[in-house]
């Protein structure tokens, strides 16, 4: 299974990033969206489960959860915008993933047994961050993460 992986659009779905998600059996957006236009186009992929950032505000963002708790063939994946407000001990609690965006730096850790993946941002740059997206590898019940450049 392969779970294509997005955040910090802001508003701006790249073709590029698209393509980069095509093909993929779920997307996660990890919050700052910028606009249910955004969701819309990524649902047309594949099923999308999305949480809100600190900069998706109005009447749209509030009907969109802050984290959300996915299960991939017996994988779970915590999803969250920004990982310094994760409020659970994922060692302790099973996630064997966490996902979350908003520092725009795509990173990929291991901790406790369990991967921290960021995949960036995939909308307007910020410094001289690059602009990514990512996918998550389900393999039995381990996950992989793999980081997409797209400039």
């Amino acid at each position: 299974m392969v779970i294509g992986v997005i955040s910090d659009t802001h508003g701006l779905l790249r073709p590029e990033a698209v393509a980069a998600l095509r093909g993929a059996d779920q997307i996660i957006h990890a919050g700052d969206i910028g606009g249910p236009e955004v969701l819309s186009s990524l649902a047309e992929i594949a099923p999308v489960t999305a949480v809100r950032g600190n900069n998706d505000k109005g009447a749209w963002a509030g009907l969109i959860p802050s984290t959300a708790l996915l299960e991939a063939q017996g994988v779970s994946i915590y999803i969250l915008h920004d990982v310094n407000e994760l409020d659970l001990d994922p060692a302790a609690a099973g996630p064997g993933v966490v996902i979350a965006g908003h520092s725009h730096q795509p990173s990929e850790d291991v901790r406790d047994g369990v991967l921290f993946f960021n995949p960036g941002s995939a909308g307007p740059r910020r410094f001289r961050l690059p602009i990514c997206v990512g996918r998550l590898h389900i393999e039995g019940k381990s996950a992989r993460a793999e980081l997409i450049t797209l400039g």
